[in-house]
């Protein structure tokens, strides 16, 4: 079967190859029969054209040589009066007939009337005894002929018809009629169209450039015989170029002549010829053959294409019987792959588990370790917390033993008091200390914002109270509520608590602002001190890893980093600016969950 696919593939190829140019020959004979039909039925319609238009005028000569106006000339004697009325007659029938001129000749060829006798061009006293028409009327009593005026320099088509009355010596009466209308027709056709005469000159044409040419060489006899008769007075037709090429003749006398290729202003046209009767004229009809080529190579084109879509079938299924078949063999090969690529991805997939639990485990770890650092910056305060109740209880416990020896019942109750009051501050250090100090707490949760700002408050109390400071905190209601983590909230605001402390340790009247508030949306913590502030050139890598500018090697230069880690996995962020009177203006804000519309919780 492949061998098959493949000898037919060839096939098709060879095919492919011959049938443009057969369909090239086919299109182009029948375009060229299409254009052929086309121009018979255009000769056919332009001769009938200019049959109707001749035979509008064909009886008019006779018709006026029965009216008496017009017989009046043939008297020896013609009176003005006579020759007035025969020329108004006369122009009063152009006006009615449609003619473009009238007049009479007597048996000499002189005009003794026409309808144009007033103007300039009057045909009155001229003599046209050397134009055909009259001598044909005069022998044989009708003419007809074609020619360019010698008087109005108008071309037009002569009739003439001979008038005989008894006794006395004949008249011509002569009618002009303008066949230039039809060229205007032929213009706004698709076909051009043109009159030639016995000669085979153009008289007539919706060509411009043909007008007045021959379609072959003329003769020398043509030439001598066309001078006699001042057929186209004014044209050199010697000289004009001819319209069909060299050596070939136009079918002249010829009823149904084939079709001929003329060349006209470097368009090829094909050209068509039909004979009108009785004058011997040639009807030449001519369109562009320029769509033939297009048409012959759009099918050669289409049958090349669509050789090519078959044998590219054929191709192509030649390819997918071998690629069928080598996929067919590969099969065990691509199962036995996918079967290990699967183990590769599943073992994969379990590494990145671990490693995202691992990295996971020391994130958590990092933030622990950030927690005890910071406790750790709050030792001192935190030991000085606690030994001063200790002390304090030591001695209230000495004095209470020393009572209990006197018998003084009443004061050792109240040592007692004092003692558990001691405790009791001590337990509430530790809680917080101990609450702060947990490790593990990551479930999202309803967060108290204020509640967060007192509990970092306690934390950095002891801090705060060896520098003599007492933080302020300005917070407005209703308490506003975050989803977040309490103990991860307690350590941003436990760093940036710190920092502030740090940065007013030292200083002369140190002073510490918490402000909360709610806008748009969102709740912002902003913790103000008077410190020295932050340069401005270390403002942007403030929250960087490791970065610090502490020169005591206190810290590593990670709390700020984690807080904005830990303020970023809930939405938030802080941000770093100057504060009005100097120092630093630390603000975390948060995407705002839900308002209590209580204020019990402050």
């Amino acid at each position: 079967m492949m061998r098959n696919i493949g000898r037919m593939t060839i096939l098709i190829l060879v095919v492919t190859c011959i049938a443009p140019f057969v369909a090239y020959h086919l299109a182009s004979g029948s375009a060229i029969g299409g254009l052929e039909g086309q121009l018979q039925r255009s000769l056919v319609l332009t001769n009938r054209a200019i049959a109707t238009e001749i035979e509008r005028f064909r009886y008019l000569p006779l018709v006026l040589g029965e009216d008496a106006r017009i017989r009046a000339l043939a008297g020896r004697e013609r009176s003005p009066a006579v020759l007035e009325a025969a020329n108004r007659y006369l122009q009063t029938v152009v006006r009615q007939a449609g003619a473009a001129e009238l007049y009479v000749l007597d048996d000499r060829g002189i005009a003794l009337a026409s309808s144009n006798f007033d103007t300039a061009e009057s045909f009155v006293g001229h003599d046209y005894s050397f134009r055909p028409y009259f001598q044909d009327a005069l022998h044989s009593g009708e003419g007809r002929y074609y020619a360019i005026g010698v008087t109005t320099r108008k071309p037009g088509y002569f009739l003439t018809s001979r008038i005989d009355l008894a006794g006395q010596s004949p008249i011509i009466v002569v009618v002009k009629a303008d066949l230039l209308p039809l060229e205007a027709t032929w213009k706004a056709a698709g076909v051009q169209t043109a009159i030639a005469d016995r000669w085979g000159i153009v008289f007539l044409s919706g060509n411009p450039d043909w007008k007045y040419r021959p379609l072959a060489a003329l003769s020398a006899e043509a030439v001598a015989q066309l001078a006699r008769e001042r057929t186209y007075e004014g044209a050199d037709l010697a000289a004009t170029k001819t319209i069909l090429p060299d050596g070939v003749a136009p079918p002249i006398g010829e009823a149904d002549a084939p079709a001929l290729h003329v060349e006209d202003g470097g368009r090829q046209l094909l050209a068509k010829f039909s004979v009108v009767e009785p004058d011997g004229w040639l009807v030449l009809a001519a369109t562009s053959t320029e769509d033939i080529g297009k048409l012959a190579g759009f099918w050669a084109l289409s049958a090349l294409i669509a050789g090519l879509l078959s044998t590219g079938m054929l191709y192509f299924l030649h390819q997918r019987a071998l690629l069928i078949r080598m996929r067919l063999r590969q099969s065990e090969i691509l199962e036995r792959k996918v079967a290990e690529r699967t183990q590769d991805l599943a073992h994969e997939i379990d590494m990145r588990k671990r490693t995202e639990e691992e990295l996971r485990r020391a994130q958590e770890g990092l933030i622990h370790s950030e927690k005890m650092a910071a406790l750790g910056r709050m030792s001192t305060a935190i030991v000085h917390e606690v030994s001063q109740p200790l002390a304090a209880l030591e001695a209230t416990l000495a004095t209470a033993g020393l009572l209990a020896e006197k018998a003084r019942a009443e004061k050792v109750g109240e040592r007692v008091l004092d003692a558990r009051a001691l405790v009791k501050r001590m337990q509430r250090t530790v809680r917080h200390l101990k609450t702060f100090g947990r490790k593990g707490a990551s479930e999202l949760e309803k967060v108290d914002i204020d509640a967060v700002i007192r509990n970092a408050l306690d934390l950095a109390a002891p801090r705060a109270k060896t520098l003599g400071i007492a933080p302020i905190l300005e917070a407005g209601a209703p308490t506003p509520v975050v989803t977040a983590v309490a103990v991860k909230l307690e350590q941003v605001m436990l760093n940036l608590l710190l920092n502030a402390l740090d940065a007013v340790e030292g200083r002369k009247g140190p002073a510490i602002t918490i402000r909360r508030t709610v806008e748009a949306g969102r709740v912002c913590v902003t913790v103000i001190d008077n410190g020295s502030g932050i340069a401005p050139e270390h403002r942007e890598r403030i929250a960087e890893p490791f970065f610090t500018t502490k020169l005591t090697g206190e810290g590593l230069g990670l709390g700020l980093s984690i807080a904005t880690a830990i303020v970023r996995e809930f939405g938030g962020e802080i941000t770093f600016a100057e504060a009005a009177g100097g120092g630093t203006m630390a603000t975390m804000a948060m995407p705002l969950g839900e308002h209590a519309l209580s204020e019990a919780a402050q």
